[in-house]
């Protein structure tokens, strides 16, 4: 009986067994549905939600009668503003777009500069304005552009002078009883015609007066009968006779510059410079290792100051004209990878310092590229520094900053 029983117990014990493996090959089928559908209806809906655009701030438009510079409204990126000629800026010059999706500073526009508030006009003369000028309109008895002349005491157009190379008999010839005199170019009949005399013609005096074409690029200096143009120093006279150009004092070894020094040549001269990266502060140091360049030396592993001080400082020098017409780009700044690295995946740009910051604006021409701008006309002579960084990110952490020191040299001519 108990043998019996024992083999009936065993078979029990099987046939729940192979009960349960059954149960658990459908249990896990049905997972495997359960899950093959959850995939399914994810894929189709990651497909139909499209990714979140980036956060990003309302266009901004350029002020009347001035410019933007700048097409990216993401967060973090900025947008410059400058004025036209003639106009000055209120309100925010620079403005960045922050994470709430709003713009900082204040919505710029553009004032008229009047020329005519300082009372330019003297002696009752009534001033007119225009577009970077003004215009004196004189009572009868005064001329001059401010009306600062009595009629009577206006510098003439031709030179009086009593070099007698100024002043010519003329050339009479009798015809049919009249008498018909006349002058050699550039000179001028003056008196009666009974007693004339043939005048010289100041060329550069009768051309500034009139507003006609500029005849020299410099300086113009009247001559019996005709006119030549010169130079300042530092300059030569070109070919067409009235446009200058600039002596290279340093490729023509006519600097006086120091073994220790490199000669920079400039609109009419040149200077000399020496670049000196900065002392050591603290855990940061750095070691020159080209004229125009400077590199941090290792940094401890502990050390975010030191990590944060710019990895490389380069020296660059600028020759300007006078009252460049802008915006004008001036220099570039770019990321190269070292081969076999990852580069960074994006940068951002600054003005870190320097004595005119006004003047300029830097912004990114491409992924890898910035420049900076020249948005306010420089009138020289004077020089002007102009430090920019560019922080180099990569899945937005902070890899390196480089520092770029620009030194404009602004020459006093316009040419």
């Amino acid at each position: 009986q108990s043998c019996l029983s024992r083999q009936q117990l065993l078979a029990a014990i099987r046939q729940m067994q192979q009960l349960l493996k059954g149960q658990e090959t459908r249990f896990a089928e049905g997972l495997r549905t359960v899950r093959s559908r959850l995939s399914t209806i994810h894929a189709s809906l990651a497909k139909a939600a499209p990714e979140p655009p980036p956060a990003s701030c309302p266009a901004l438009q350029a002020p009347a009668d001035g410019r933007k510079f700048g097409t990216k409204y993401l967060v973090d990126h900025e947008v410059h503003f400058a004025c036209d000629p003639g106009f000055q800026l209120l309100g925010s010059s620079t403005r960045m777009c922050q994470a709430n999706g709003s713009w900082t500073g204040q919505e710029p526009r553009c004032a008229e500069i009047s020329e005519c508030s300082s009372s330019p006009c003297q002696n009752g003369g009534t001033c007119l304005e225009g577009l970077n000028h003004f215009k004196c309109l004189c009572p009868p008895q005064w001329t001059g552009t401010t009306c600062q002349y009595q009629a009577q005491t206006a510098p003439p157009t031709w030179s009086v002078t009593d070099d007698s190379a100024f002043s010519r008999q003329p050339r009479c010839a009798q015809i049919a009883q009249t008498q018909q005199c006349s002058c050699d170019p550039g000179f001028h009949m003056s008196g009666t015609a009974s007693n004339g005399i043939c005048q010289d013609l100041n060329e550069c005096e009768v051309y500034q007066q009139e507003g006609g074409p500029r005849l020299c690029a410099h300086a113009c200096v009247n001559i019996p009968g005709s006119f030549r143009c010169s130079c300042p120093a530092g300059y030569v006279l070109l070919g067409d006779g009235k446009s200058c150009e600039d002596i290279d004092e340093c490729s023509l070894s006519q600097d006086n510059c120091t073994s220790g020094s490199t000669c920079i040549n400039t609109g009419g001269g040149f200077q000399c410079v020496t670049p000196r990266c900065p002392p050591p502060a603290g855990n940061v140091s750095y070691v020159k290792t080209s004229p125009f360049q400077c590199e941090r030396n290792p940094c401890p592993m502990e050390s975010r100051s030191c990590h944060q001080a710019p990895k490389t400082i380069s020296f660059h020098y600028l020759p300007l004209p006078s009252k460049l017409q802008t915006p004008a780009p001036l220099f570039r700044m770019a990321t190269v990878a070292a081969p076999g690295r990852p580069g960074p995946d994006s940068l951002r740009f600054g003005i870190a310092g320097g004595n005119n910051r006004g003047h300029f604006v830097v912004q990114r021409s491409d992924r890898h590229t910035g420049e900076l701008l020249l948005v306010q006309s420089l009138q020289g002579p004077r020089t002007i520094h102009v430090d920019v960084d560019m922080s180099e990110y990569l899945d937005r952490v902070f890899q390196a900053k480089h520092l770029s020191k620009i030194t404009v040299f602004v020459s006093p001519y316009e040419f």
